[in-house]
C-alpha cells in the first residue's frame, strides 16, 4: 500500500472514531458513504486531507465527486 493510503487510513481511522468499522477492510474501492460518514464528516475530512498533503483548497465540485478512497487519492494525487 503507498504511501497516501496508508495516511489516507489514518486520516478517516481518527475522523471516524465514532463510528463502527475495520479500518484494516478498507480497500480503494471502499464508498465513504459506507463508512457512515455524512457531509459534514467529508467536509471536515477534506479540510483534513488539504492540511495533511499541503493541498490548495479543494472545490465544491471536485468533493461532489468524491465517492471512493480511490477518489481521494487520486484527488491528492492531482492537487499535488
Amino acid at each position: 500500500m503507498d504511501e497516501i493510503y496508508v495516511k489516507l487510513k489514518d486520516l478517516l481511522s481518527k475522523q471516524v472514531k465514532k463510528k463502527t468499522f475495520d479500518i484494516d477492510s478498507l480497500t480503494p474501492e471502499t464508498e465513504l458513504d459506507t463508512l457512515g460518514l455524512d457531509s459534514l464528516d467529508k467536509a471536515e475530512l477534506i479540510i483534513n486531507i488539504e492540511d495533511e498533503f499541503n493541498l490548495p483548497e479543494v472545490s465544491q465540485d471536485e468533493m461532489m465527486e468524491i465517492r471512493t478512497i480511490k477518489d481521494v487519492k487520486e484527488l491528492v494525487e492531482r492537487k499535488r
